[in-house]
């Protein structure tokens, strides 16, 4: 009882923590010391070893269960929306290495040791959430088209989705509630995260802030969201090999970005 009063007494508020204006340099400097994070204590193993499973797993489930098919884009994309919940490891490291302390494995989930430990496992299950409604959006639009005939054979979906006007209305349904997601991801979660591994802050302040972030730099966090996109993408298009440096330089941008966005 005693350390949660203390969290109490010593936590800020959103009013209390300022948001600055930024510009396309600060991206471009947020993106330079990413990479100069990563450099300086590669994590690309730890993305390889957790990255090729996980879409092989991805590829045999929906290989097997052709019910499953429509839903084999929608899950992939949709792991974006976790990213920064894998991330906070690289977050945490980037702080440390800023602070001059130990940037081991080990010390980079000391976070979960500390008062930050239980807002950040909320937002992590807001995410999730998130997610889980994405996934399901995704079936309501599949259905909504195509009704619950199941589909013959990942060539059939394809021929559907690209000669029909049902596949191109899923086409373009999907991308624009993709989008939406997206963006509600971007807004809770791009300060929300960092913020609570640097300072005593609760769930809702932290999201709060995020979204004062974003909404005060709307088009410079819409060019964020534009380079994650086509990073993401050119990591993806040589069999998943450029995405074990691109996650984590993002990750480790993402914590310079952060200082860019709130006063210190």
């Amino acid at each position: 009882m005693a350390q949660e009063k203390t969290f109490r007494d010593i936590q800020v508020t959103s009013s209390q923590i300022a948001v600055r204006k930024i510009g396309v340099k600060d991206l471009v400097q947020a993106l330079r010391k990413g990479f100069d994070d990563f450099s300086a204590k590669p994590s690309h193993i730890v993305f390889l070893i957790i990255i090729y499973p996980l879409f092989a797993l991805l590829l045999t489930l929906f290989l097997a269960g052709q019910t499953l098919l429509h839903l084999a884009f929608p899950v992939v994309a949709g792991l974006t929306l976790l990213g920064p919940v894998v991330s906070v490891a690289l977050f945490e490291m980037s702080r440390r290495r800023e602070s001059g302390l130990d940037t081991s494995w080990r010390s980079a989930f000391d976070f979960m040791h500390s008062a930050s430990y239980a807002p950040i496992l909320a937002l992590s299950l807001l995410m999730m959430l998130l997610y889980v409604a994405w996934l399901y959006m995704a079936q309501f639009i599949y259905f909504g088209l195509f009704g619950a005939v199941p589909l013959e054979s990942v060539s059939d979906f394809t021929h559907q989705l690209l000669t029909t006007r049902h596949g191109g209305a899923l086409i373009v349904y999907g991308t624009a509630v993709g989008l939406i997601f997206a963006i509600i991801a971007l807004a809770i979660s791009v300060v929300a995260f960092p913020l609570l591994l640097d300072r005593p802050a609760t769930t809702v302040t932290a999201v709060t802030t995020s979204i004062r972030a974003v909404t005060s730099n709307p088009l410079i966090m819409a060019v964020w969201g534009l380079i994650v996109v086509v990073l993401l993408a050119a990591g993806a298009a040589v069999f998943l090999v450029g995405l074990i440096v691109v996650l984590p330089v993002l990750g480790h941008a993402t914590w310079h970005l952060y200082r860019r966005l709130v006063e210190p």
